[in-house]
């Protein structure tokens, strides 16, 4: 870092990660993003990780049946499920749960092809992430669940949308994925977007307190995915300016709407 950073206090760390890139005002928020913070410091990106573990998992009443679908496998109504929600509703998470404890393996929905099927289904539980109508091989999908079937093997799919909404011009596949029992997840309530808000400090070691929790919580669109971009905005212009994350901080880079 440069020379006339200003010192460090107890709660901010000099060098922390960055992954949030600048392209234009983000749509995260009923806040936007303030043009009149001026740069004094070069920001180092360096990578964090975020906790996927159960034990790092926020339970909340709109998350409350997801988790309660990975705690109760394998005795699923269906051996094919289908998990539901918002984008950074948690639905990665819950899946990497699972994944841990069935040892099933996970791939991206656009990345499934037909010849890898047999592969992805080794274990005999597959995590399908992120489908989205348009964006996976149909035939490679098709022949996933049939095998799947075949075999009594569990799969996970998610995905923002239902599977009812998808549109999907293999006739059998569009039915067969009407037919799979759907868990959904919620938006976040006050408590657990609280919560969140503290975790995704937490994860890029930032130290915040009430104060700059309450501020987000009451000026933020009330979501998982708003919350971690706000979080991510702050560890970028508080290291960029050499500054602590506070109140003041978070007032001067959000407007209100």
């Amino acid at each position: 870092m440069s020379g006339n950073a200003a010192p460090q206090k107890a709660n901010f760390r000099s060098m922390r990660s960055n992954p949030f890139q600048r392209a234009g005002t983000p749509a995260w928020s009923k806040a936007s993003v303030a043009g009149r913070v001026h740069p004094r410091q070069l920001a180092f990106s360096l990578p964090h990780a975020e906790s996927l573990s159960r034990d790092n998992f926020l339970e909340g009443p709109a998350n409350a049946a997801g988790l309660g679908l990975i705690d109760s496998w394998p005795e699923w109504p269906n051996r094919i499920m289908w998990l539901a929600g918002p984008e950074g509703s948690g639905k990665s998470h819950l899946a990497a749960i699972w994944a841990e404890v069935s040892g099933a393996r996970s791939t991206a929905a656009d990345a499934l092809t037909a010849t890898g099927v047999p592969g992805a289904l080794a274990t005999g539980a597959l995590v399908v992430e992120d489908l989205k109508a348009g964006e996976f091989d149909e035939r490679a999908l098709f022949h996933l669940m049939n095998l799947a079937r075949e075999d009594g093997a569990y799969v996970l799919f998610t995905g923002r949308e239902l599977p009812a909404s998808l549109e999907i011009e293999l006739r059998d596949l569009r039915s067969r994925l009407r037919a799979v029992p759907v868990v959904a997840l919620l938006p976040p309530d006050e408590q657990l977007f609280r919560g969140l808000i503290v975790k995704f400090c937490a994860d890029r070691q930032l130290a915040v307190d009430e104060s700059v929790v309450g501020y987000l919580a009451t000026r933020l669109e009330r979501s998982s995915a708003a919350a971690r971009r706000a979080v991510e905005l702050l560890d970028s212009e508080a290291l960029r300016l050499g500054r602590p994350v506070t109140r003041a901080l978070a007032a001067e880079l959000l407007r209100d709407a």
